[in-house]
């Protein structure tokens, strides 16, 4: 294609040579032979690819004990072929990541997949081992910032913990979420797993990872808050 292209140069433009084509020379063309030539070397040399959405999680969306087909950002690819959304899904998710290891690993993945929609679903495996939450808090923020200084619209995926991590620290994990997206002016998607809690049926024998048949809702779940920033 370059060859090409240099070809068809060389035959709009007789004397051009790769060493003639110093500034000085150039400023010398009509007007109009300028602007062709800067028309032409504006074309992208191929076509542009699809944005990116960066799903960006644990092993809640890295289907954990699944084909990775079977997983929601696998079925959120299908979703946005089938309404024709030019958006490709890079899956960025590593089972049993928390909040430290997704703030340490976030500037490579924005660099590696430059995308424009962040779907931030990490914090449940801090909650389950009980760190603290000004911890998770602020590797959440550090995300969060960094994706938006990349330009990229951000979704928080929120996540909550059974009731047997005490009534105060449940509660106030689950309002990290709500807090940041209120500071941050990020979407938001309450409950990652929002229509599922008492639904032992919909999740693996470890009773912590949802099934294939549960992946529909949590994409649903996503759905809602993600469709607007598509726009």
């Amino acid at each position: 294609m370059l060859r090409n292209a240099y070809y068809k140069m060389r035959g709009y433009f007789p004397s051009y040579t790769p060493q003639s084509g110093a500034i000085s020379a150039i400023l010398k063309w009509p007007a109009g032979k300028r602007l062709f030539t800067c028309l032409m070397l504006c074309l992208p040399l191929t076509a542009s690819a699809d944005a990116v959405i960066l799903v960006y999680g644990d092993s809640l969306s890295a289907a954990y004990g699944l084909a990775q087909d079977a997983g929601w950002p696998a079925l959120l690819q299908a979703r946005l072929k089938q309404k024709q959304l030019d958006y490709t899904v890079a899956n960025a998710s590593i089972s049993g990541e928390t909040s430290s290891g997704g703030a340490a690993r976030i500037d490579a993945a924005l660099k590696a997949h430059r995308p424009r929609v962040v779907i931030v679903a990490l914090g449940a495996n801090d909650g389950l081992r009980g760190l603290p939450l000004a911890q998770m808090r602020a590797n959440l923020a550090n995300i969060v910032r960094a994706s938006q200084k990349a330009g990229s619209r951000v979704l928080l995926a929120g996540m909550r913990l059974p009731p047997n991590y005490g009534e105060a620290y449940t509660r106030q994990f689950a309002q990290v979420y709500a807090d940041l997206a209120r500071e941050h002016k990020t979407a938001l998607a309450p409950f990652l797993l929002e229509g599922m809690a008492e639904r032992r049926e919909l999740f693996q024998p470890d009773n912590i990872h949802p099934t294939a048949e549960a992946q529909p809702i949590i994409l649903d779940n996503i759905w809602k808050a993600l469709a607007p920033l598509l726009k």
